[in-house]
């Protein structure tokens, strides 16, 4: 299990490098002459599915980092499926990568892959989840368990010290960064008093579809007796928000998130979820560039942390970024950062919501 010492203080350099390969649709490509003899990166996004981050904010904010850095990349997207990752993964180490980073689906699929790429001579990297029992020469993510811990604050605060049930809709089993969540929620929430758990179940690969049949099955189960949700990520949020509204207590209930997502923010705004937590793509990114830089010219990336793999028994040398807080009150800080656009959280019937929030 993960466990921080440090935080990260300052925002590390947005630079990259990237690989060059032909071939799937959820590539993308970019040119630019290669500085210093930088060897070629490949990086793999998870899928579309379990949260919309991947392809609206990491894929530019990667792109972003690449051309800022001027050299060629490659970006590609594993929809889902470890064979897909697996088969990209071998595309880019036979097209000659020197470092490759990945957001693995599982640990086990993950830690293949690292395995073939050490093989080959190809350095790794863990971006956001950390693959347990894996050899990645370096981890760059947010302090997770600070997420959870943020999530679980957040749960407390908007009950406001009334006892309550709890429900805890946690995000993908197979997923150690949804294990640090609820380890972190749970420090909080556990220590309230006040505060009952009644139900607690994970959502397969962060399924939004079967979260709403999860949560239904909860919620019916406590016999309705629910006063707050916490749900792992903004999707999960919106799916427990469907079954809240349907039994017209939706707004009643508070319910957490993640991810800071357009929906997200304006359920938010609407009242109907009370936090969310923001995790700038810009940071992360800007986080693996540097350390895929460094790793690519043969240096060690700096880290200021470091992650625990019990599976691999040893200390995985990390970067790990601050997550923040959302609610109605600060939800500018996503904006002023670029995290989403006010025009489109804004838009619509949200116009007079956020107007009232003072945004």
């Amino acid at each position: 299990m993960t466990r921080t010492r440090t935080l990260l203080t300052a925002l590390l350099t947005t630079t990259v490098v990237a690989v060059s390969l032909s071939g799937c649709s959820s590539s993308d490509s970019g040119g630019g002459s290669s500085q210093s003899g930088k060897g070629k990166i490949g990086v793999i996004l998870p899928d579309t599915k379990s949260s919309v981050r991947w392809e609206t904010k990491d894929r530019p904010a990667l792109e972003a980092a690449f051309k800022e850095a001027g050299v060629e990349y490659n970006i590609q997207n594993a929809e889902g499926s470890a064979d897909q990752m697996a088969t990209i993964a071998d595309g880019m180490i036979a097209d000659g990568v020197t470092v490759l980073a990945i957001v693995n689906l599982d640990s086990d699929s993950g830690a293949s892959i690292q395995q073939k790429a050490a093989s080959q001579g190809v350095k790794t990297i863990d971006y956001d989840r950390l693959t347990l029992g894996g050899s990645a020469d370096a981890y760059v993510s947010f302090d997770n368990t600070k997420v959870g811990e943020l999530q679980g604050q957040g749960l407390v605060d908007c009950l406001g010290g009334k006892p309550a049930n709890v429900v805890f809709l946690n995000g993908s089993p197979t997923d150690n960064n949804a294990t640090l969540f609820s380890t972190g929620a749970h420090s909080v929430i556990d220590a309230t008093p006040s505060i009952k758990n009644v139900g607690e179940q994970a959502v397969p690969d962060w399924d939004n579809d079967k979260a709403v049949t999860i949560f239904e099955q909860l919620y019916t189960a406590a016999g309705g007796k629910v006063d707050g949700v916490y749900a792992a990520n903004d999707g999960l949020a919106g799916s427990v928000i469907s079954i809240l509204d349907k039994n017209k207590r939706a707004g009643q209930v508070p319910v957490t998130g993640q991810d800071a997502t357009v929906e997200g923010l304006q359920n938010i705004l609407a009242g109907t979820q009370c936090m969310t937590v923001y995790k700038s793509a810009t940071e992360e990114a800007g986080a693996l560039a540097k350390a895929a830089i460094a790793l690519a010219n043969g240096q060690t990336p700096e880290t200021n942390s470091t992650s625990r793999d019990d599976q691999g028994n040893r200390d995985v040398p990390s970067v790990l970024l601050t997550p923040k807080s959302i609610t109605k009150d600060n939800v500018d800080v996503v904006f002023t950062d670029g995290g989403q656009s006010k025009d489109e959280v804004c838009a619509g019937q949200f116009a007079a919501m956020c107007s009232a929030a003072g945004l």
